[in-house]
């Protein structure tokens, strides 16, 4: 296999896992588990794994859980999962390369993941976001601009009451009578 990028995978991996909204914990865990020991493995094109181990790793205590999550990551093609059925001899695994020089990606709906160079990308757009209360579009501001044209106010700030009862509730309470 060529070379792989640490870095680059990883940051590619995590575009990638963001934008899956079929992955839960458990799958992400066993993503990386799986990944750690693919480098231990020197990023072979395919190594083997034992079930236990690999449970242990990723911190998966149940059998049908780990058989669901690997299957499941093997059907949305995180890597490819070829089980031995013999106790005696693992499963093999062959990881993809999130970050190849092609941009590999692994299902045609799919946008590039990775540019030419291997680096992953991210639209600036996607981090900006801009949240708009629409509630409080016209109610005045808590507090005054101290250059305003108004003399009377010009140092003076409004202060927002903290102990505000927004559940307008009475403050006089007994409790000794029962509910």
């Amino acid at each position: 296999m060529e070379d792989i990028n640490y870095i680059k995978h990883l940051n590619a991996v995590f575009v990638h896992i963001s934008k899956d909204s079929r992955l839960n914990p458990t799958h992400i865990s066993l993503y990386f588990a799986l990944f750690y020991l693919w480098n231990t493995n020197f990023f072979r094109d395919e190594f083997y794994i034992n079930r236990d181990d690999v449970m242990k790793l990723c911190k998966i205590g149940s059998r049908t859980t780990y058989h669901r999550c690997i299957r499941e990551l093997n059907y949305w093609s995180y890597f490819e999962y070829l089980p031995s059925h013999n106790s005696f001899h693992g499963s093999k695994i062959r990881m993809f390369n999130f970050c190849t020089s092609g941009g590999q990606a692994l299902d045609s709906s799919q946008t590039k993941i990775c540019n030419s160079d291997g680096q992953a990308l991210v639209s600036i757009n996607k981090h900006i976001q801009t949240v708009t209360n629409k509630k409080n579009n016209n109610k005045p501001q808590n507090f005054k601009n101290s250059n305003s044209n108004n003399s009377k106010n010009q140092n003076k700030q409004q202060v927002v009451d903290q102990y505000q009862d927004n559940l307008k509730t009475t403050t006089n309470k007994d409790y000794n009578e029962p509910l």
